[in-house]
Protein backbone atom coordinates (compact mmCIF):
# COMPACT_ATOMS: atom_id res chain seq x y z
CA UNK A 1 0.00 0.00 0.00
CA UNK A 2 2.70 2.49 0.47
CA UNK A 3 5.47 0.83 -1.36
CA UNK A 4 8.59 0.08 0.86
CA UNK A 5 7.20 1.52 3.76
CA UNK A 6 6.64 -1.31 6.44
CA UNK A 7 4.78 -1.21 10.08
CA UNK A 8 7.67 -0.27 11.94
CA UNK A 9 8.58 3.26 9.75
CA UNK A 10 5.01 4.03 9.47
CA UNK A 11 4.76 3.32 13.69
CA UNK A 12 7.90 6.01 13.44
CA UNK A 13 6.00 8.86 11.80
CA UNK A 14 2.93 8.21 13.98
CA UNK A 15 4.74 8.83 16.89
CA UNK A 16 6.69 12.10 15.05
CA UNK A 17 3.45 13.53 14.05
CA UNK A 18 2.24 13.24 17.81
CA UNK A 19 5.00 14.68 19.22
CA UNK A 20 5.29 17.87 16.74
CA UNK A 21 1.69 18.11 16.49
CA UNK A 22 0.10 17.15 19.55
CA UNK A 23 -3.06 14.92 20.64
CA UNK A 24 -5.67 17.38 20.13
CA UNK A 25 -4.37 19.05 16.42
CA UNK A 26 -3.65 15.67 14.95
CA UNK A 27 -7.45 14.40 14.45
CA UNK A 28 -7.73 17.54 12.57
CA UNK A 29 -4.54 16.82 10.86
CA UNK A 30 -6.17 13.82 9.38
CA UNK A 31 -9.58 15.48 8.36
CA UNK A 32 -8.22 17.75 6.35
CA UNK A 33 -5.66 15.42 4.85
CA UNK A 34 -8.81 13.24 4.23
CA UNK A 35 -10.94 15.86 2.61
CA UNK A 36 -7.56 16.75 0.29
CA UNK A 37 -7.43 13.45 -0.95
CA UNK A 38 -10.88 13.05 -1.48
CA UNK A 39 -11.06 16.46 -3.75
CA UNK A 40 -8.28 15.32 -5.31
CA UNK A 41 -9.61 12.10 -6.30
CA UNK A 42 -12.43 14.29 -7.42
CA UNK A 43 -10.84 16.07 -9.79
CA UNK A 44 -8.81 13.87 -11.16
CA UNK A 45 -11.80 11.80 -12.31
CA UNK A 46 -13.28 14.55 -13.53
CA UNK A 47 -10.19 15.37 -15.71
CA UNK A 48 -9.98 11.49 -17.14
CA UNK A 49 -13.65 11.89 -17.95
CA UNK A 50 -13.19 15.04 -19.70
CA UNK A 51 -10.40 13.44 -21.56
CA UNK A 52 -12.41 10.06 -22.49
CA UNK A 53 -15.39 12.74 -23.82
CA UNK A 54 -12.85 14.74 -25.83
CA UNK A 55 -11.27 12.09 -27.26
CA UNK A 56 -14.37 10.41 -27.94
CA UNK A 57 -15.86 13.67 -29.51
CA UNK A 58 -12.75 13.78 -31.84
CA UNK A 59 -13.25 10.26 -33.54
CA UNK A 60 -14.85 9.95 -36.67
CA UNK A 61 -18.36 8.78 -36.62
CA UNK A 62 -19.62 6.29 -39.10
CA UNK A 63 -21.88 7.66 -41.65
CA UNK A 64 -25.09 6.49 -41.64
CA UNK A 65 -26.59 4.87 -44.70
CA UNK A 66 -28.49 7.31 -46.94
CA UNK A 67 -31.87 5.97 -48.00
CA UNK A 68 -33.56 6.66 -51.81
CA UNK A 69 -36.38 8.45 -51.43
CA UNK A 70 -39.37 6.76 -51.79
CA UNK A 71 -40.51 6.45 -55.93
CA UNK A 72 -43.85 8.35 -56.45
CA UNK A 73 -46.46 5.47 -57.65
CA UNK A 74 -48.04 7.29 -60.87
CA UNK A 75 -51.27 6.23 -61.03
CA UNK A 76 -53.12 4.54 -63.92
CA UNK A 77 -55.80 5.13 -66.16
CA UNK A 78 -57.81 1.79 -65.24
CA UNK A 79 -57.66 0.70 -61.50
CA UNK A 80 -56.45 -3.04 -60.97
CA UNK A 81 -58.61 -5.84 -61.56
CA UNK A 82 -61.03 -6.31 -58.58
CA UNK A 83 -60.41 -2.63 -57.03
CA UNK A 84 -63.49 -0.32 -56.35
CA UNK A 85 -63.93 2.73 -58.10
CA UNK A 86 -63.15 5.82 -54.95
CA UNK A 87 -64.73 8.87 -55.51
CA UNK A 88 -62.18 11.37 -56.10
CA UNK A 89 -61.01 14.05 -52.78
CA UNK A 90 -62.80 17.41 -52.94
CA UNK A 91 -60.79 19.85 -54.17
CA UNK A 92 -59.75 22.56 -51.59
CA UNK A 93 -59.53 26.19 -51.70
CA UNK A 94 -56.02 27.20 -51.34
CA UNK A 95 -55.58 31.11 -50.24
CA UNK A 96 -53.30 33.33 -51.92
CA UNK A 97 -50.72 33.42 -50.10
CA UNK A 98 -49.30 30.19 -50.82
CA UNK A 99 -49.15 29.49 -55.04
CA UNK A 100 -49.35 25.58 -55.71
CA UNK A 101 -47.44 26.39 -59.09
CA UNK A 102 -44.11 27.68 -59.77
CA UNK A 103 -43.59 31.20 -60.07
CA UNK A 104 -45.18 33.10 -62.21
CA UNK A 105 -44.00 36.34 -63.97
CA UNK A 106 -46.09 39.14 -63.07
CA UNK A 107 -48.49 40.12 -66.13
CA UNK A 108 -48.12 43.93 -67.43
CA UNK A 109 -51.13 45.43 -69.16
CA UNK A 110 -49.76 47.28 -71.98
CA UNK A 111 -52.74 49.08 -74.33
CA UNK A 112 -51.20 49.24 -77.81
CA UNK A 113 -52.24 52.23 -79.58
CA UNK A 114 -51.57 52.62 -84.07
CA UNK A 115 -50.93 56.04 -85.43
CA UNK A 116 -53.25 56.32 -88.31
CA UNK A 117 -52.06 59.30 -90.30
CA UNK A 118 -54.32 61.65 -91.66
CA UNK A 119 -55.29 61.34 -95.30
CA UNK A 120 -55.17 64.77 -96.62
Amino acid sequence: MFGTLGGPELVLILVLALIIFGPRKLPEIGKSMGRMMAEFRKASNEFRRTIEDEVEAEKPRPQEPQLPPPAMDVPSAEPPAGASQAEPAPATETSPETPLGPPTEPTVNREVTTAVADPK
